[in-house]
């Protein structure tokens, strides 16, 4: 077993994939696996440096890798910066390990693909989240305050309303039917501010108040009755 770990190739796959795993888990955190997968294949990659001979340079060259990745990924436009973080994560990664002489102990074709394939991977991983990061709000919820739509509950206090294709709660100082023509006139936060697109009619707007009105008359009616009666 101690002999595998100390395999120039598995302590290279180790590394690489421990990296990809830890920045998996800082960009999206969540259940601790991805934490505790990284942080074992860190411990054997760490195990298999400390154990075989290291070319420094390498070391360093590996690292500063880091440095142009960051900066292709901050600014997707300048695909020179991965390019260059690629070319130094294959070079470090193939001679991180002494061979004998100049010879790699690392496989490079083995480097070249997992190189390529990590590099590939953090930078659609890496750039969708910065990009998601910095993209615009998909609802632009100022943008709906002018825009009518359709009452599709009652509003008095409350209701629901469809603008720009979607349901909303909305609010409003007077009483609006279903199914009438409504504008946003404001907002507050997610619940907006809604009135008529049409002036409604005042027995329609009052109509609120009247059915109220019918049984408290009746109730008058009956105690007087009762009182009469007795």
């Amino acid at each position: 077993m101690e002999e595998f770990l100390l395999n120039p190739n598995v302590a290279y796959v180790a590394l690489v994939s421990g990296f990809l795993l830890a920045i998996l888990a800082l960009l999206s955190p969540g259940t601790g696996l991805l934490e505790v997968g990284g942080l074992i294949l860190l411990i054997i990659a760490g195990w298999g440096i400390y154990n075989l001979p290291v070319n420094l340079w390498a070391l360093v060259i590996l690292l500063l890798g880091v440095i142009p990745f960051i900066l292709a990924v901050r600014r997707s436009r300048n695909t020179i910066y991965l390019l260059v973080s690629i070319a130094a994560l294959v070079i470090g990664s193939v001679f991180l390990f002494q061979g004998e002489g100049w010879r790699p102990a690392v496989d490079p074709a083995l480097a070249v693909v997992t190189s390529g394939l990590a590099g590939g991977f953090f930078w659609v991983v890496v750039r969708s989240v910065v990009e998601a990061e910095y993209a615009a709000p998909a609802h632009d919820l100022q943008a709906l305050v002018g825009r009518t739509g359709e009452a599709k509950t009652e509003i008095k206090d409350e209701g629901t309303v469809q603008v720009a294709g979607e349901l909303w709660t909305a609010q409003s100082d007077r009483r609006i039917p279903e199914g009438t023509a409504v504008r946003v006139v404001s907002r507050q936060g997610f619940i907006l501010q809604v009135e008529p697109k049409e002036e409604l009619p005042e027995e329609e707007s009052q109509a609120a108040e009247t059915p109220s009105e019918e049984p408290q008359v009746k109730e008058t009616q009956e105690v007087e009755r009762q009182k009469h009666d007795s």
